[in-house]
């Protein structure tokens, strides 16, 4: 092993943390509701930060500056477009989504969101989107398993077989011991450990290599083209070459990107614990400039990069360890790397309970209708360590692959992101704006959306050549769909339109003024 004590060090310390911090919050968990949304008090601050840590896995610290390195500042179309889609995600749909998901019976999950939101009878939309649930989100899980195998790996030499079995213990033993609220606070601390990273590590660069211009400079020695938002150049045999145009595709696809967030469970289960609606502004706030300093941070990792690694990488997603082991002492490398474990655990923990949830609440609350609090919460205790085993022998036949691509950390990463912001994107939007919309629209638009995002890049390659993200015609279909299937049915009962303040309790007459 090739480890060195202030590395290890670190990471012991982190994980030990995070151990602990599940351990602290079992005791305020007694119910399902506790255990999936932590009983709608997350503070601003804290519903922000996490928001943001569950969605910038280990992609950020991996994918984004390993394609910034290896492209140029044309990578950094992706990045642009998710810093539009966390504001206007905040903006468009945390007030509404946790007014409505709470009038609608208290929903705990989006899939019970659903079918109380259409008051759907037939049970369709909420077996067909735990489904797309629990597909999807097994497959972002095992990416973030094969980020977690890539760091031990990486920092401490061990086997990837066994630095994926370690990560998988450790995050499935305080997720399933502390749910949400443990989730939501390691969140919190992860989140904090991810924007310092990527704070510091790139002022230590620009000092190191002397300021901004001289990263210009020794960025346009590898390459002009490096710094054309309109090309994208090609790295191999670590050599930069000519910039070849991205196009209008490319940079659409790019952007798109950002309407994944209108449909990712994760982060919408932080818009329905927030402890009220009226703190969605302030957590718009902090959790807008999460993304952008953080986001910002990541490609500039990769730039630095380019101008300060003397020997090229292999793998361009290598370019934060190096950089973080050439520039800082062993103490400093542990604590920055040790932020790298906390962003791929972040988004992990999450996607677990998202999954767990739609296994307890939408499948054995429905079959055993008469399972006791305890019960439930026991079973969603489970759910969690058996799709983390799942994740974790899909995350083993990657890293077992002999094709590079199966394992890179930003194209699971995609597939996964698709899927969901298709399926669900645009039946949440018109769910909190179309009042008078079906559940046959609904349903309409969530199979259409997670078909198109899953077949999409085979028809792609053999019929059309576009090379279009899956995200924007499953998107774009799906929204089709719902719309014109959402005429169709019967449509609820109630009027879903207005804002918080129409869905407030009447005041009592003797407490008005």
């Amino acid at each position: 092993m090739n480890a060195n004590v202030p590395t290890l060090t670190t990471f012991l310390v982190y994980l030990l943390m995070m151990i602990a911090i599940g351990v602290w919050v079992y005791r305020r968990t007694h119910n399902l509701g506790d255990y999936v949304l932590g009983g709608r008090s997350l503070r601003p601050s804290v519903a922000a930060m996490s928001a943001g840590a569950s969605d910038m896995s280990g992609y950020l610290f991996l994918g984004v500056p390993g394609a910034v390195y290896a492209q140029g500042v044309g990578a950094t179309w992706i990045a642009i477009g998710l810093i539009l889609g966390t504001y206007f995600n905040w903006l468009f749909i945390a007030e509404r989504l946790r007014t409505y998901t709470e009038r609608a019976k208290n929903s705990l999950s989006l899939s019970s969101y659903f079918e109380n939101r259409f008051e759907d009878r037939t049970q369709l939309l909420r077996i067909i989107s735990a489904l797309v649930i629990v597909v999807f989100f097994t497959v972002y899980v095992s990416s973030g398993l094969v980020a977690s195998a890539q760091l031990f790996h990486s920092v401490f030499g061990i086997s990837l077989v066994t630095a994926a079995t370690i990560g998988f213990i450790v995050v499935a033993v305080y997720t399933s011991i502390g749910g949400f609220l443990a989730d939501s606070f390691t969140d919190f601390i992860q989140g904090t450990m991810m924007f310092l990273a990527l704070l510091v590590l790139p002022m230590i660069g620009l000092w190191a290599i002397g300021g901004f211009a001289e990263v210009g400079s020794a960025v346009s020695e590898k390459s002009p083209d490096l710094w054309n938002m309109g090309d994208v150049v090609a790295y191999e045999n670590g050599a930069w070459g000519a910039g070849d145009a991205l196009g209008f595709v490319a940079i659409v696809s790019g952007l798109s990107w950002g309407l994944g967030y209108f449909g990712m469970p994760h982060i919408l289960a932080r818009f329905m614990g927030i402890r009220s609606a009226k703190d969605v502004p302030v957590a718009r706030r902090i959790g807008t400039g999460w993304v952008i300093l953080s986001l910002a941070g990541a490609c500039a990792v990769g730039l630095l990069g380019i101008g300060l690694i003397d020997k090229p990488l292999d793998n361009p997603e290598d370019v934060f360890f190096a950089l973080a082991n050439q520039l800082t002492n062993p103490w400093i490398a542990g604590l920055l790397q040790a932020a790298l474990l906390a962003a791929v655990m972040s988004t992990v923990d999450s996607q677990l309970i998202i999954v767990s949830t739609a296994l307890t609440e939408d499948f054995y609350r429905k079959v055993n209708k008469r399972a006791s609090d305890k019960q439930l919460l026991w079973v969603g205790r489970g759910g969690v360590v058996l799709v983390g085993i799942v994740a974790f022998v899909l995350a083993l036949i990657a890293l077992g692959s002999k094709n590079p691509a199966d394992s890179s950390i930003l194209l699971i990463v995609a597939h996964a992101w698709a899927g969901f912001g298709a399926a669900f994107g645009p039946v949440i939007l018109l769910s909190l704006f179309w009042p008078r919309m079906t559940w046959v629209g609904a349903l309409a638009g969530m199979v259409v959306g997670a078909v198109v995002a899953l077949s999409w890049p085979t028809l792609d390659e053999k019929f059309f050549g576009t090379g279009l993200y899956e995200l924007v015609p499953g998107f774009a279909l799906a929204l089709l769909a719902a719309w014109g299937f959402g005429h169709l049915g019967r449509r609820p009962e109630r009027e879903w339109k207005g804002k918080y303040e129409d869905y407030l309790p009447d005041e009592p007459e003797a407490a008005k003024p």
